[in-house]
């Protein structure tokens, strides 16, 4: 690196343009820049100014960070001289340390201050995400990336497999400090509240715990107090595993740590609470929906996981059929209706929602919805949360929406007959309405909504198609193991040996890819039961369920189970698991 003197003070620096702040610091002339500006005219501005430097040899990269960082007024830091205190590299957990891509260097206790070196001055979710994460008011630095990788190799070489969640639990039973509130749940006062929620063990415990259910794709992390334990456990592909236990007594550590992320009252515990944690890690922004809930042995907290990289938007790849996918685009490219999406709680409806409204997302189309909760911002569409509390039901919103003139509406659940009339209304009117309901199948969605004193005139006037899902777990494609199923296992299908002659069966024998388990990741099923002249009719004479489900069939539809079967015999699932989301109609 070529000497620099006299660097001016980083004020002076700040906020200008990558030349002049090199010219500052004496590196290059304004003639040099001029001419690497002229070169990028050239090159029509598809390569950075900071690049042609480099590449002209003005520049080399230390120069060049330390101009970049001096640009958005941070210091710059030479690591290889540094001597890092054991201490202060203990504040971070290794696996976040190279996760997020940092280093500690500095601990000031007092004003609870670290200082952290970066190599990329527009990592500054970094900074953010550690301050959530670990509670500390953090100040950044930049050094450069050869120098960041030495430094990560030589202060947390081996630490990240001695920071396992038993390693972590054992270091918590140790804690003379934690170990002081055992027994003493509700005896705890505010200020130790306080005192619990900023101990460095439970802040490396929990950050463990959420990187460990982010990189395993949880869906669902929960805390649960019980009489005697203190349970953790991560909803993974819709099933609930249980990790180590920690010791009871840091409950209330760990749901005040929580709060506190959460922006929550921690003082507040006798009432439920609801809040919201955004993080980015290694680049994909992570959002952790927060619910608290008293019970008789403290508060039971859960964090759904909403990872937006792994949630697709787009309508052919939510699991349809090439079949199934015609007719759902047949649906929704309606110019008015009712489109219902149906399901049990968990079935992946909100998903398959806002992959239709993604695709109907344009300039020339207003979308506006009613949520409870918003689970994802979609950019180009209006989201309204509701507030039941102050009196912002589906219902009052769906009123005010109307006066927005939207193209088409979102509505999240119709749960009552004044909401599914405004939807039905609104759809008279020339909208199109998209909405869910918790039925078992398409069929029995119409005896719902008339259970819920729906006109027959108003269900076949309005409703363009319902659409019924489930979700069933994935065959692990690393363990993936082609086998003969039992007589038994065909009987729970309702098929005979002749039925799957020539068909193939697999299963996932476990490997460390799937944590054992033999499956990795979903894929929907789906029912599509598009309206037509006869079903409005046989609704009109208010003919039955199965009815409406034999005349369906007629029309073409395919039963959940069918699809579960296609989705057997293409090795995407297995026997167990679809016969323990559909049941047979047979």
């Amino acid at each position: 690196m070529k000497a620099i003197k006299n660097l001016p003070p980083i004020e002076q620096l700040r906020s200008r343009t990558l030349g002049r702040v090199l010219i500052k610091m004496g590196v290059l002339t304004r003639e040099k820049v001029h001419e690497c500006l002229e070169i990028q005219k050239q090159r029509h501005g598809k390569v950075r100014i900071g690049e042609i430097f480099v590449e002209l040899g003005l520049v080399d990269q230390e120069q060049l960070q330390m101009a970049l960082a001096a640009q958005r007024g941070m210091e710059y830091m030479d690591l290889s001289e540094a001597a890092i205190p054991p201490e202060v590299i203990e504040k971070v957990p290794a696996q976040m340390a190279k996760t997020y891509h940092i280093i500690p260097v500095e601990y000031n206790k007092e004003r609870n201050e670290l200082k952290v070196v970066l190599d990329n001055p527009d990592n500054f979710r970094a900074t953010d995400d550690l301050s959530t994460l670990m509670g500390f008011k953090v100040t950044a630095r930049i050094t450069d990336h050869e120098a960041l990788e030495k430094a990560l190799a030589k202060y947390y070489e081996g630490k990240e497999e001695n920071e396992g969640i038993s390693e972590l639990i054992g270091e918590i039973q140790q804690d003379g400090f934690l170990a002081e509130f055992e027994g003493r749940d509700k005896s705890i006062d505010l200020d130790e509240l306080k005192e619990l929620s900023e101990s460095n063990p439970v802040k490396k415990l929990l950050n463990l715990v959420l990187m460990q259910a982010i990189r395993d794709k949880a869906s669902d992390i929960h805390f649960e107090p019980f009489e005697n334990e203190y349970k953790m456990r991560y909803r993974i592909d819709g099933v609930l595993y249980e990790m180590i236990p920690p010791p009871k007594h840091i409950a209330a550590a760990l749901s005040s740590r929580i709060k506190v992320m959460a922006n929550l009252d921690i003082a507040e515990r006798r009432l439920p609470q609801d809040g919201r944690i955004s993080l980015t890690v290694q680049g994909n922004p992570i959002d952790l929906r927060v619910s608290v809930l008293p019970t008789m042995f403290g508060e039971s907290v859960v964090l759904r996981v909403l990872d937006r990289s792994l949630m697709s938007l787009d309508v052919e790849k939510i699991g349809l059929r090439q079949d199934d996918l015609t007719a759902v685009r047949q649906l929704i490219h309606k110019p008015n209706g009712i489109v219902i999406v149906t399901g049990p709680t968990g079935s992946g409806k909100t998903t398959t929602l806002y992959a239709c409204l993604s695709e109907l997302n344009d300039i020339e189309t207003k979308l506006i919805t009613t949520e409870d909760p918003v689970e994802y911002d979609i950019d180009g569409i209006i989201q309204v949360q509701m507030k039941p509390d102050i009196g912002l039901t589906f219902a009052k919103c769906l009123r005010s929406i109307l006066r927005q003139d939207p193209d088409i509406i979102m509505v999240g659940e119709v749960r009552d007959l004044e909401t599914a009339e405004i939807a039905a209304q609104s759809a008279l009117t020339g909208h199109l309405v998209f909405t869910t309901l918790h039925t078992n199948d398409a069929p029995s969605s119409v005896a719902r909504l008339l259970d819920l004193g729906v006109e027959p005139f108003l269900i076949t006037a309005t409703i363009e198609g319902i659409i019924a899902q489930r979700l069933v777990r994935k065959i692990c494609e690393h363990c993936k193991t082609a086998f003969e199923p039992s007589e038994e296992q065909l009987m729970e299908l309702s098929l005979s040996p002749e039925d799957i002659k020539g068909k193939k069966f697999f299963y996932g024998r476990g490997c460390d890819r799937c944590n054992r388990t033999g499956y990795r990741g979903r894929t929907a099923i789906f029912e599509i039961m598009a309206f037509n002249d006869q079903l409005r009719e046989l609704i009109m004479n208010h003919a039955s369920t199965n009815v409406l489900r034999g005349a369906a069939q007629k029309a073409g539809m395919r039963l959940l189970r069918d699809n579960g079967l296609a989705a057997i015999y293409d090795g995407l699932t297995t026997i167990d698991e679809v016969v323990k989301e559909t049941i047979s109609e047979g």
